[in-house]
């Protein structure tokens, strides 16, 4: 079972979004956590994690390109126990990954 499941929220007219698609998948099933991207253009699986990102962004304001929530339980009793947003180099996504992990409860 994952520690986590990084849901990424991310759009097709998104060239960063589209850049970083490879790399953060790899880092995450390296770290042993779940991932989902969420294309915003995919009624289908927005649908599905929409409560997430509207949970954490209620209006969308504030967002980044793209957002990425990592969160337990992402189709139940959800809890958001950190967020990436925005473009960042592969370093820096994985350091940050790295901290949030480090802080997730047991």
């Amino acid at each position: 079972m994952s520690l986590a499941t990084v849901v990424k929220f991310s759009s097709n007219d998104c060239g960063v979004c589209h850049r970083m698609s490879h790399y953060d998948a790899v880092v995450c099933k390296e770290y042993e956590l779940d991932y989902v991207n969420v294309i915003m253009q995919e009624p289908d699986t927005y649908r599905r994690y929409r409560h997430l990102l509207l949970a954490k962004y209620p209006k969308k304001e504030g967002m980044g390109w793209p957002t990425y929530l990592v969160v337990t339980d992402p189709e139940g009793d959800f809890k958001i126990q950190g967020e990436l947003k925005g473009g960042m180099s592969k370093g820096e996504f994985r350091s940050r990954l790295s901290e949030i992990i480090a802080n997730q409860p047991e």
